[in-house]
C-alpha cells in the first residue's frame, strides 16, 4: 500500500515538473503570478547564457577550421606626407574703377551722337555734341576781336620800343589785348562744355538719351563708359582671418554662372574693420582675358588662408565618431602568430578640411595603412582581407 501511494506521489510530481517545463511564455503571463513570472525569466536567462558559451564555443571551433568565415573585405590606403592647401571661400562681385555715367556738362538739346553701343573709345574722343546756343558764332567774333587787338597791341609795342608814343597808349593796347584774350577762352570753354568726350579708354556700354531731347546739366545721363581692362574682385573677409588672408595670397576664382575657373591673387587688404559685420575688405587681380566677365557678376572666391606641406590626409568617408565624441579610424595590422591582417582602431586628432579629404594631426604616421572602403563594417581587432592597397597621389 505504501509503495503504491509512493508511486502515485513520484508520478504527480513528474506530471507536474513536464508540465512546469513546457508552459510557453504566454502562459506563464497569463497566470498573473508575480512568482512564477520571475522564475520563468531566470530560467530563460540561463538557457540564453548557455546558449551563448556555446555559440562562442562554435564560433572559435569554426575560426580554427575555416580562417576565411570571417574575415571582412576591404581596400586600403597607405598615408604619405603631401602638400595640403586649404582655401576660404568668400562671396565677391567684379567691379572696376572705370565704370561711369557720363552726364552733360551744358543745358541744351542733345544735337547729335557720334557712338553706339559697343563702340570702343579712345580717351578723349568726341562722343556727343549738343546745341550751343550760338556760342560758335560768338567765339567767331570774339576771335576776331583778340586777333585785332593782338595786332594792335604789337605795333603799339614795337613803337613804344623805338620811343614812340606814350607809354599810355602801350599800356592801354596791351590791357585791351589781355582781356580781349580772356574773353575768348572763356567762351571757348564754354562752347567746349557743350560736347560730351571720353575721358578715359573703354567702351560704350550703354546710351542713354536720344538725339533731339533737351538735357541739363549735370542731371541727365547720356552714356555708360565702361574699361573692362582693369577690372578685379571686391569681397567681405571675416575678422578671423586677418593674419591668414594678406596681399599676394593664392585665390582661386570661380564663376558659376559661366562656368569658369580663374587663377588670381589677393591684391590688397583693407585696414578697416567693419563695425555692423566684423568684416574686412580685400581686392582679388582679374585678369580679363574673358570677354563675358562683367562688372558687377557675382563669384565664388577660393582664398589660400592655410598650407602644409608634410600632411597626412585620409577621406572624410573613413572617419567615425565614438559617444565621448572622439574621432578614430582603423588601420590594418598583420598579426604573425594568426597569419592574419587584423583593423586596428585608431583614435585620431583633426585638422582643417578641404574637399574630400581631412588632415590628420595626430594619431596617425606615415606609412600606415588606413582602412578605406568597408571601414565602416570592422571592429578593432577583426580578421580582414586587403582586397586592395591604394597609394593617395
Amino acid at each position: 500500500m505504501n509503495k503504491y501511494i509512493l508511486l502515485t506521489f513520484l508520478s504527480s510530481l513528474s506530471f507536474f515538473g513536464c508540465q512546469e517545463k513546457t508552459q510557453t511564455v504566454a502562459e506563464v503571463i497569463a497566470t498573473n503570478d508575480l512568482q512564477q513570472l520571475r522564475a520563468k525569466r531566470a530560467a530563460i536567462g540561463d538557457q540564453h547564457q548557455a546558449l551563448s558559451q556555446d555559440l562562442e564555443a562554435l564560433d572559435r571551433a569554426i575560426g580554427k577550421l575555416d580562417q576565411s568565415e570571417k574575415l571582412s573585405l576591404v581596400t586600403a590606403l597607405v598615408v604619405t606626407p603631401e602638400v595640403f592647401e586649404h582655401f576660404l571661400q568668400v562671396q565677391g562681385d567684379v567691379a572696376t574703377k572705370q565704370n561711369i555715367v557720363l552726364y552733360p556738362q551744358f543745358s541744351g538739346q542733345l544735337q547729335t551722337l557720334h557712338v553706339s553701343v559697343g563702340d570702343q573709345v579712345k580717351k578723349g574722343a568726341l562722343l556727343a555734341t549738343l546745341d550751343d546756343n550760338g556760342l560758335a558764332q560768338q567765339l567767331n567774333q570774339l576771335q576776331v576781336q583778340e586777333a585785332l587787338a593782338k595786332t594792335t597791341f604789337e605795333r603799339q609795342e614795337k613803337l613804344w620800343n623805338q620811343n614812340i608814343g606814350s607809354e599810355l597808349q602801350y599800356l592801354q593796347a596791351k590791357t585791351q589785348y589781355e582781356a580781349q584774350q580772356s574773353l575768348t577762352q572763356q567762351v571757348a570753354q564754354q562752347l567746349e562744355k557743350s560736347k560730351i568726350t571720353a575721358p578715359f579708354d573703354g567702351t560704350i556700354d550703354a546710351v542713354l538719351a536720344e538725339a533731339g531731347t533737351v538735357v541739363s546739366a549735370g542731371m541727365s545721363p547720356v552714356f555708360r563708359l565702361v574699361n573692362l581692362s582693369n577690372m578685379y574682385l571686391k569681397a567681405d573677409v571675416p575678422e578671423g582671418y586677418l593674419n591668414e588672408v594678406t596681399p599676394g595670397k593664392k585665390v582661386m576664382i570661380d564663376f558659376p554662372v559661366l562656368d569658369l575657373e580663374v587663377a588670381s591673387s589677393v591684391r590688397s587688404v583693407g585696414r578697416y574693420i567693419n563695425p555692423d559685420n566684423r568684416t574686412f575688405s580685400i581686392e582679388v587681380a582679374l585678369p580679363n582675358n574673358k570677354a563675358q566677365i562683367k562688372p558687377n557678376l557675382t563669384a565664388q572666391i577660393h582664398i589660400n588662408d592655410y598650407t602644409n606641406a608634410q600632411a597626412l590626409l585620409v577621406p572624410q568617408s573613413v572617419l567615425s565618431e565614438n559617444a565621448a565624441g572622439d574621432q578614430y579610424v582603423y588601420t590594418t595590422e598583420y598579426d604573425q602568430d594568426r597569419g592574419q591582417s587584423l583593423a586596428k582602431k585608431r583614435i585620431v586628432i583633426t585638422g582643417k578640411t578641404e574637399g574630400d579629404f581631412v588632415e590628420i594631426l595626430q594619431g596617425i604616421q606615415p606609412g600606415d595603412t588606413v582602412i578605406a572602403e568597408g571601414a565602416r563594417s570592422v571592429k578593432d581587432g577583426q580578421p580582414i582581407s586587403i582586397l586592395k592597397t591604394i597609394t593617395h597621389e
